[in-house]
């Protein structure tokens, strides 16, 4: 193997390790509002487990992960508001895949101040949606990172 083949492989072989870890890189959103008692955080029911989770989900193409992460708010809680295009952080978690694998993703957790709530939204029949103080919030989830986050959060009013 030539100096050149083997750069060119080198540089091939990342690029494929990156392409696979960008499908596991996920955006979300804390969805937020004032509350009689301070912030309150809306959280959603994953599909399958029923767990509690913030909206989250794969990059949509074309768009930042600050906007999928609006984009999966609509989508699977109904929210409309303002999303803030600065992360507030990162956290893993293990998604099980209908394979019966489990697989680890990293969500990218971005703030979105809720204007709207719509109760005509693409997952409707499929979640259910909670507003939770944020103390409370961050107790219901199950990932440790992401409790760290939600209670970590300090929006900016």
């Amino acid at each position: 193997m030539t100096d050149r083949t083997a750069t060119f492989a080198s540089q091939l072989s990342r690029l494929v390790a990156a392409a696979s870890r960008s499908k596991r890189l996920q955006s979300g959103a804390i969805c937020w509002r004032e509350g009689p008692k301070g912030v309150e955080v809306l959280l959603v029911t994953t599909r399958r487990t029923g767990r509690w989770t913030p909206p989250k989900g794969t990059r949509q193409t074309g768009k930042s992960l600050a906007r999928s992460a609006a984009a999966e708010a609509w989508e699977e809680a109904g929210v409309v508001g303002e999303i803030d295009p600065v992360p507030l952080g990162r956290y893993a978690y293990l998604k099980y895949k209908t394979s019966g694998a489990w697989e680890k993703r990293t969500v990218e957790l971005y703030a979105l101040k809720v204007a709207d709530l719509s109760d005509d939204f693409p997952e409707a029949g499929e979640r259910v949606r909670a507003w939770m103080p944020q103390a409370d919030a961050a107790k219901a989830v199950r990932e440790r990172g992401l409790a760290r986050l939600i209670r970590a959060f300090a929006p900016i009013r």
